[in-house]
């Protein structure tokens, strides 16, 4: 693999509430762990959002954007992503023009159809009838044209400021079919969250490649990949660690969701056989353990992928431990950008 081949590596943060603190504590974190990544030659570091939820705190995502950029000085910032039916695309387009207008040139805004929690929240986030996502390809729209001067300026009675003229980056993201073919048909890069849909990840891939018509935004096709990485000193550690990742799933499962939990010797023992083929389904793509355990698998999962970027998720529930994880990492990705 050239250089000029290197395979980006970033962060995907769900600024998660760990057992016995609270989101004052997982800000704190959120910020030392974008101040590390970056030092670690980390591209991008994205922020989810999510509502309803006692382990997440990344719910007013656009606000929490704003304060890692504003704690860190180059690396990327943006949202993986700002659930768009949730919002109004001008209230979405004036926030992105704030945080571009105050840290130019590293605010990107990648977007879902998803609510993002559950039905009954989505009713109350929206406040109507069309909670479905199926309005997406309108408010997607509608959205970009915000970013767009109008040729006359009597024309358009409703404008972004800010927002209006500025060059933000707007990403695709998904879990299916559905975004890779609207990403491939209008020319934007296209993320999909294969850390929580991993058997859905090379067909939406190769629908997204196969379909992919040059743009003004891109000339050819531009994939990032979500991944499950938890890399500790010894395979034994990782597997540990990963526990607290595998409770998170198992409470969603159970509809009992709940702050992240500490680290379990006995996982295998806390799971029924019927959610053991759930949370395959949703965490196959995991990858967990030693340097060389984890370098192994990110290599054939790259290869697999032929992705460009991969947007490493890491649930752990110690901070210096997941930040240990997050250095393992970059290490490894700089030796596989240099085979």
């Amino acid at each position: 693999m050239s250089k000029q081949e290197s395979i980006r590596y970033s962060v995907l943060d769900l600024a998660p509430i760990v057992e016995g603190k609270n989101a004052s504590d997982s800000f704190k974190y959120s910020v030392d762990l974008a101040q590390h990544t970056e030092k670690w030659g980390y591209h991008r570091f994205w922020l989810a959002e999510h509502h309803n939820m006692p382990g997440i705190a990344s719910a007013a995502t656009s606000i929490l954007i704003a304060h890692i950029a504003q704690a860190t000085s180059h690396i990327r910032v943006g949202s993986g992503g700002i659930m768009l039916p949730n919002h109004s695309p001008l209230v979405i387009a004036e926030q992105f023009g704030t945080l571009e207008s105050l840290f130019p040139g590293r605010i990107d805004l990648g977007l879902g159809r998803a609510p993002g929690t559950d039905q009954i929240t989505a009713h109350a986030l929206r406040r109507g009838n069309r909670i479905g996502g199926q309005d997406f390809p309108e408010l997607l729209g509608e959205l970009r044209a915000y970013f767009n001067p109008p040729t006359d300026p009597n024309v358009k009675k409703v404008r972004a400021f800010p927002g209006e003229g500025l060059d933000i980056p707007i990403w695709l993201l998904g879990s299916s079919d559905f975004s890779a073919r609207l990403a491939a048909e209008l020319g934007l890069p296209f993320a999909f969250a294969s850390h929580f849909s991993p058997e859905n990840t090379l067909p939406a891939i190769r629908l997204y490649n196969e379909r992919f018509t040059s743009s003004k935004e891109l000339d050819q096709p531009y994939l990032m990949v979500g991944v499950n990485i938890i890399a500790a000193d010894t395979d034994e550690e990782a597997n540990i660690l990963s526990s607290s990742l595998i409770q998170s799933f198992l409470h969603l499962i159970r509809n009992t969701p709940t702050k992240l939990q500490p680290p379990v010797n006995n996982i295998d023992q806390m799971i029924e056989p019927h959610e053991e083929m759930i949370l395959e389904r949703q965490l196959g793509s995991s990858i967990i353990g030693s340097r060389e355990t984890v370098k192994q698998k990110l290599k054939e999962f790259l290869d697999k992928t032929g992705t460009n970027e991969i947007i490493v998720h890491s649930q752990v529930y110690d901070h210096d431990a997941r930040l240990r994880s997050f250095e393992i990492t970059a290490e490894i990705m700089n030796e596989i950008n240099e085979m």
